[in-house]
């Protein structure tokens, strides 16, 4: 574990940094109005967009555990809260749909660019915000891992929570489709039926491996996980 203030430091620059993104995320596409962020659904129908506000609340939260433990407060109570929210969210959303955004968006983006980012945003989103919402979650997320101990929940219960959030993510994509005719993504509008069942099934299932690889490194990194309260009282 990395000391409390290189954590804290860490924290404060990666939540300003998501903040930064977000704000400028509104700033950049509120003033294209061909953008897609002025049909159905907003910005909230592109999980790149969900996921960078995900990040941007994880991170507050890890600097709200931060600032918990360094106080020291007698109310260790709230401290501890905070500690298993963060692992909670780090090890179910934020690293897996993480890394999902980064994987799945530049390996559309390398076989064609137009099914999940058209040209023409070139001219409405900076190179750098880009980059922002696609690629750099990546790195922060690597090392968020290796300077800070994540307690993993079981596996049951993490892919439980996890496949909570993509069935409400797709069923509101259909349902925005079904609302108003349009696909959060060019990709989708170009399948057909079966197209989109293997697609959405395929994003599922992609899904599992990217958690199990949060919980390998986590263990890799800091030589497993502590027993829970309940194996021990059994010993």
């Amino acid at each position: 574990m990395a000391a409390p203030l290189v954590l804290l430091l860490f924290h404060f620059s990666a939540l300003g940094w998501n903040i930064f993104g977000v704000w400028q995320n509104f700033e950049v596409t509120g003033t294209a109005l061909d953008h897609g962020a002025h049909t159905y659904g907003g910005r909230w129908k592109y999980l790149t967009f969900i996921n960078q506000v995900l990040q941007t609340i994880f991170f507050g939260i890890c600097l709200l555990a931060d600032l918990a433990q360094l106080l020291q407060s007698s109310k260790k109570g709230a401290s501890s809260f905070l500690l298993q929210l963060r692992d909670s969210a780090f090890s179910v959303l934020a690293f897996p749909i993480g890394m999902f955004v980064v994987i799945s968006f530049w390996s559309i983006y390398a076989f064609d660019r137009e099914l999940v980012y058209p040209k023409a945003l070139d001219s409405i989103i900076p190179q750098w915000l880009n980059h922002s919402m696609h690629t750099f979650v990546l790195p922060l997320l690597l090392v968020e891992l290796f300077v800070c101990s994540h307690q993993y929940p079981s596996k049951k219960k993490g892919l439980f929570t996890l496949s909570i959030f993509c069935f409400a993510y797709l069923s509101w994509i259909l349902w925005i489709h079904h609302a108003s005719g349009i696909w959060a993504y060019p990709i989708l509008a170009k399948l057909d039926s079966v197209g989109l069942a293997i697609f959405f099934g395929a994003s599922l299932i992609l899904m599992v491996p990217l958690y199990c690889l949060g919980d390998f490194l986590t263990r890799l990194c800091w030589g497993g996980v502590k027993p829970s309260k309940k194996k021990k009282k059994k010993k």
